[in-house]
């Protein structure tokens, strides 16, 4: 039995070896780390999958980022990811709980950007099952290398502007 709790449930440590084990050791070179920067992640947003032995097997974190759009305005969004899962769990649907159960959580969100989710990935998958779209982040920036079709949103006030996306909230040094 598989249970979904808030990732605050988890000991950070045990989910950075998932990230680790499921992306690899070079995962915070990617552009997305950037985009997140110092951030915290939104804890209504960020669950984790564990067994009845408490062992993790899944994390999904989300990010509030902000696209500054050329015009000068900034509009907070929701980074949504990395989406883990343990490799010798991998293909048993648990990924796809942690998302229903993200997005189930989205209306109940109190953080700024909750209405106005993004992410970095497969357009067939998100698109397909969770109704991501590229038809507004055309003309967005990231700050490192990205696939331009690989870059989706969700949300009735996803702006469609362009403009570089970024961390809205850092951590105190």
């Amino acid at each position: 039995m598989i249970a979904l709790v808030p990732l605050t449930a988890v000991d950070p440590e045990t989910v950075e070896a998932l990230l680790d084990r499921a992306f690899g050791p070079d995962r915070r070179t990617r552009t997305a780390y950037r985009v997140r920067g110092g951030a915290l992640p939104v804890p209504e947003l960020s669950f984790a999958a564990v067994d009845a032995d408490q062992r993790l097997l899944g994390t999904i974190q989300c990010w509030p980022v902000e696209l500054a759009c050329d015009d000068g305005t900034a509009i907070p969004l929701v980074m949504v990811g990395p989406v883990a899962v343990d490799p010798a769990h991998q293909q048993g649907g648990i990924g796809r709980a942690l998302m229903e159960r993200m997005l189930d959580a989205v209306p109940g969100c109190a953080s700024a950007g909750c209405d106005s989710l993004m992410l970095v990935g497969d357009p067939e998958y998100y698109s397909r099952f969770f109704g991501f779209t590229d038809d507004r982040t055309g003309a967005w920036r990231l700050p490192g290398p990205f696939e331009p079709r690989r870059l989706l949103a969700r949300g009735d006030k996803v702006p469609d502007c362009a403009g570089m996306l970024g961390p809205r909230v850092r951590q105190a040094a």
